[in-house]
Protein backbone atom coordinates (compact mmCIF):
# COMPACT_ATOMS: atom_id res chain seq x y z
CA UNK A 1 0.00 0.00 0.00
CA UNK A 2 1.55 3.00 -1.03
CA UNK A 3 1.80 5.62 1.59
CA UNK A 4 0.11 9.37 0.95
CA UNK A 5 0.50 12.37 3.13
CA UNK A 6 -2.66 11.73 4.77
CA UNK A 7 -2.00 8.16 6.20
CA UNK A 8 1.61 9.50 7.51
CA UNK A 9 0.28 12.69 8.93
CA UNK A 10 -2.42 10.45 10.73
CA UNK A 11 -0.31 7.60 11.81
CA UNK A 12 2.21 10.40 13.50
CA UNK A 13 -1.22 11.92 15.20
CA UNK A 14 -1.78 8.13 16.90
CA UNK A 15 1.90 7.89 18.17
CA UNK A 16 1.70 11.54 20.05
CA UNK A 17 -1.98 11.06 21.65
CA UNK A 18 -0.61 7.63 22.09
CA UNK A 19 2.50 8.89 23.93
CA UNK A 20 0.75 11.75 25.69
CA UNK A 21 -1.46 9.09 27.08
CA UNK A 22 1.59 7.22 28.58
CA UNK A 23 2.63 10.42 30.10
CA UNK A 24 -0.62 10.98 31.66
CA UNK A 25 -1.56 7.62 33.05
CA UNK A 26 2.48 6.37 34.43
CA UNK A 27 4.25 9.90 35.05
CA UNK A 28 6.83 8.13 36.60
CA UNK A 29 8.20 8.24 33.40
CA UNK A 30 8.87 11.19 32.82
CA UNK A 31 10.47 11.69 36.37
CA UNK A 32 12.78 8.69 35.62
CA UNK A 33 14.35 10.51 32.87
CA UNK A 34 14.77 13.53 34.89
CA UNK A 35 16.11 11.40 37.22
CA UNK A 36 18.74 9.90 34.91
CA UNK A 37 19.73 13.64 33.20
CA UNK A 38 20.11 15.17 36.73
CA UNK A 39 22.30 12.18 37.55
CA UNK A 40 24.46 12.76 34.66
CA UNK A 41 24.56 16.52 34.81
CA UNK A 42 26.20 15.84 38.56
CA UNK A 43 28.71 13.10 37.03
CA UNK A 44 29.89 15.56 34.24
CA UNK A 45 30.59 17.99 36.84
CA UNK A 46 32.37 15.82 39.50
CA UNK A 47 34.32 14.71 36.28
CA UNK A 48 35.50 18.50 35.23
CA UNK A 49 35.91 19.07 38.91
CA UNK A 50 38.22 15.77 39.42
CA UNK A 51 39.58 17.32 36.09
CA UNK A 52 40.62 20.60 37.36
CA UNK A 53 41.76 19.10 40.76
CA UNK A 54 44.34 16.90 38.78
CA UNK A 55 45.55 19.47 36.60
CA UNK A 56 46.38 21.68 39.32
CA UNK A 57 47.66 18.69 41.52
CA UNK A 58 50.07 17.09 39.32
CA UNK A 59 51.39 20.39 37.61
CA UNK A 60 52.56 22.27 40.65
CA UNK A 61 54.93 24.71 39.95
CA UNK A 62 58.29 24.01 42.24
CA UNK A 63 60.48 26.24 40.44
CA UNK A 64 64.19 25.42 41.70
CA UNK A 65 65.78 25.42 44.82
CA UNK A 66 68.93 27.68 43.83
CA UNK A 67 68.61 29.65 40.62
CA UNK A 68 72.81 30.08 41.29
CA UNK A 69 73.10 26.63 42.26
CA UNK A 70 71.28 25.18 39.38
CA UNK A 71 72.91 27.34 36.56
CA UNK A 72 76.26 28.08 37.32
CA UNK A 73 77.91 27.56 34.48
CA UNK A 74 80.74 30.51 33.60
CA UNK A 75 81.56 31.78 30.53
CA UNK A 76 84.46 29.94 30.81
CA UNK A 77 82.91 26.79 30.61
CA UNK A 78 80.53 28.35 28.07
CA UNK A 79 83.46 29.47 25.40
CA UNK A 80 84.45 26.09 24.70
CA UNK A 81 80.89 25.06 23.69
CA UNK A 82 80.97 28.61 21.82
CA UNK A 83 83.92 27.38 20.24
CA UNK A 84 82.96 24.23 19.17
CA UNK A 85 79.58 25.01 17.87
CA UNK A 86 79.65 28.18 16.50
CA UNK A 87 81.13 30.32 13.14
CA UNK A 88 84.07 32.27 13.95
CA UNK A 89 83.57 35.82 14.82
CA UNK A 90 82.10 38.39 12.70
CA UNK A 91 83.60 41.57 12.31
CA UNK A 92 80.43 43.59 12.09
CA UNK A 93 77.24 43.79 10.86
CA UNK A 94 78.23 43.46 7.13
CA UNK A 95 80.05 40.37 7.89
CA UNK A 96 77.08 39.12 9.60
CA UNK A 97 75.11 39.75 6.25
CA UNK A 98 77.09 38.08 4.38
CA UNK A 99 77.80 34.56 6.50
CA UNK A 100 74.05 33.53 6.22
CA UNK A 101 74.98 30.28 4.90
CA UNK A 102 76.81 29.65 8.69
CA UNK A 103 73.51 31.45 10.37
CA UNK A 104 70.29 31.83 9.98
CA UNK A 105 67.69 34.86 11.43
CA UNK A 106 65.95 34.56 14.82
CA UNK A 107 62.69 37.01 14.74
CA UNK A 108 59.98 37.07 16.96
CA UNK A 109 57.19 34.44 16.65
CA UNK A 110 54.34 33.09 18.12
CA UNK A 111 56.90 31.70 21.59
CA UNK A 112 59.18 34.35 21.90
CA UNK A 113 59.93 38.44 21.35
CA UNK A 114 63.28 39.51 20.24
CA UNK A 115 63.98 43.10 21.93
CA UNK A 116 65.10 46.14 20.00
CA UNK A 117 68.40 44.77 19.73
CA UNK A 118 71.14 47.70 19.90
CA UNK A 119 74.50 45.70 21.13
CA UNK A 120 73.69 42.18 19.23
CA UNK A 121 72.23 41.09 15.61
CA UNK A 122 69.36 38.71 15.21
CA UNK A 123 71.22 35.72 14.07
CA UNK A 124 72.06 32.23 15.30
CA UNK A 125 73.99 29.24 14.43
CA UNK A 126 70.51 26.49 13.08
CA UNK A 127 71.37 24.52 16.66
CA UNK A 128 71.13 27.25 19.11
CA UNK A 129 67.97 28.33 17.14
CA UNK A 130 66.62 24.97 17.47
CA UNK A 131 67.44 25.15 21.31
CA UNK A 132 65.43 28.35 21.36
CA UNK A 133 62.77 27.98 19.70
CA UNK A 134 62.43 24.38 21.70
CA UNK A 135 62.93 26.59 24.75
CA UNK A 136 60.03 28.61 24.04
CA UNK A 137 57.58 25.90 23.02
CA UNK A 138 58.15 24.08 26.51
CA UNK A 139 57.39 27.63 28.55
CA UNK A 140 54.06 27.68 26.81
CA UNK A 141 53.63 23.92 27.19
CA UNK A 142 54.31 24.30 30.73
CA UNK A 143 52.24 27.20 31.31
CA UNK A 144 48.98 25.49 29.81
CA UNK A 145 49.21 22.12 32.12
CA UNK A 146 50.09 24.56 35.11
CA UNK A 147 46.68 26.71 34.18
CA UNK A 148 48.99 29.95 33.80
CA UNK A 149 47.82 32.91 31.14
CA UNK A 150 50.54 32.77 27.97
CA UNK A 151 53.48 34.45 27.94
CA UNK A 152 56.20 34.85 25.46
CA UNK A 153 59.48 34.97 26.70
CA UNK A 154 61.84 38.09 25.73
CA UNK A 155 64.92 37.09 24.36
CA UNK A 156 67.01 40.29 25.02
CA UNK A 157 70.51 39.57 23.16
CA UNK A 158 71.79 37.19 19.98
CA UNK A 159 74.69 37.36 18.33
CA UNK A 160 77.39 40.41 18.61
CA UNK A 161 80.10 41.48 16.10
CA UNK A 162 83.17 42.11 17.52
CA UNK A 163 82.64 45.96 16.62
CA UNK A 164 79.39 45.07 19.04
CA UNK A 165 81.59 43.80 22.29
CA UNK A 166 84.43 46.68 21.86
CA UNK A 167 81.44 49.62 22.43
CA UNK A 168 79.74 47.48 25.27
CA UNK A 169 82.71 47.16 27.17
CA UNK A 170 83.05 50.62 26.72
CA UNK A 171 79.76 51.74 28.72
CA UNK A 172 79.48 47.98 30.80
CA UNK A 173 82.96 46.93 32.51
CA UNK A 174 81.71 43.96 33.33
CA UNK A 175 80.82 43.02 29.35
CA UNK A 176 84.00 40.34 28.24
CA UNK A 177 86.38 40.64 25.21
CA UNK A 178 85.64 36.90 24.95
CA UNK A 179 82.21 36.73 24.69
CA UNK A 180 80.30 33.70 23.63
CA UNK A 181 77.82 35.80 21.68
CA UNK A 182 80.41 36.37 19.28
CA UNK A 183 80.01 32.64 18.03
CA UNK A 184 76.64 32.85 17.15
CA UNK A 185 75.80 29.77 19.87
CA UNK A 186 74.44 32.18 22.35
CA UNK A 187 71.64 33.97 23.62
CA UNK A 188 69.92 35.66 26.69
CA UNK A 189 66.31 35.38 28.25
CA UNK A 190 65.59 38.03 30.66
CA UNK A 191 63.50 36.64 33.58
CA UNK A 192 61.82 39.82 34.71
CA UNK A 193 59.84 40.89 31.99
CA UNK A 194 57.81 38.38 29.64
CA UNK A 195 54.87 40.02 26.95
CA UNK A 196 51.61 38.75 27.62
CA UNK A 197 49.81 36.78 24.84
CA UNK A 198 46.11 38.32 24.33
CA UNK A 199 43.10 36.87 22.41
CA UNK A 200 42.34 39.90 19.57
CA UNK A 201 38.57 39.27 19.96
CA UNK A 202 38.76 38.50 23.61
CA UNK A 203 39.25 39.75 27.39
CA UNK A 204 42.21 40.57 28.79
CA UNK A 205 44.65 37.79 30.90
CA UNK A 206 44.91 37.92 34.30
CA UNK A 207 47.66 39.39 35.63
CA UNK A 208 50.71 36.70 36.80
CA UNK A 209 53.47 37.59 38.68
CA UNK A 210 56.90 38.16 36.85
CA UNK A 211 58.38 35.58 39.79
CA UNK A 212 55.40 33.32 39.11
CA UNK A 213 56.51 33.01 35.60
CA UNK A 214 60.13 32.57 36.73
CA UNK A 215 59.54 29.93 38.00
CA UNK A 216 57.78 27.94 35.01
CA UNK A 217 60.78 29.39 33.45
CA UNK A 218 63.52 27.86 35.47
CA UNK A 219 62.41 24.40 35.65
CA UNK A 220 62.27 24.53 31.62
CA UNK A 221 65.44 25.68 31.54
CA UNK A 222 66.98 23.04 34.36
CA UNK A 223 65.39 20.15 32.23
CA UNK A 224 66.84 21.56 28.52
CA UNK A 225 70.33 21.57 30.97
CA UNK A 226 69.90 18.17 32.54
CA UNK A 227 69.33 16.84 28.91
CA UNK A 228 72.91 18.35 28.50
CA UNK A 229 70.96 20.71 25.29
CA UNK A 230 73.01 23.72 27.05
CA UNK A 231 75.15 25.62 29.51
CA UNK A 232 73.64 28.42 31.34
CA UNK A 233 74.31 31.04 33.92
CA UNK A 234 72.34 32.71 35.73
CA UNK A 235 73.18 36.37 35.70
CA UNK A 236 71.93 38.89 38.65
CA UNK A 237 73.16 42.27 37.38
CA UNK A 238 72.10 41.73 34.14
CA UNK A 239 68.65 40.34 34.85
CA UNK A 240 68.47 37.40 32.81
CA UNK A 241 69.43 33.67 31.91
CA UNK A 242 72.76 33.56 29.78
CA UNK A 243 72.76 30.32 27.71
CA UNK A 244 75.03 28.67 25.12
CA UNK A 245 74.04 25.54 23.14
CA UNK A 246 75.73 22.11 23.26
Amino acid sequence: MRLTKKTYLQGFTVVVLLLAAVRWFFPQVAQSSNVERTVWNENRSMADSTFHLTRSTLHKIRSVPSYADAFPDTNAVQLVAAQKWGVSPVKNREDAESRKRELVYIGSNPYFHVDPLYSSIPYLVPRAAVLLQDIGQAFFDSLYVKGVPMHKLIVTSVLRSEEDVVKLRRRNGNATEKSCHLYGTTFDICYNRYKTVEAPEGPARRQVRNDTLKWVLSEVLRDMREQNRCYIKYEVKQGCFHMTVR
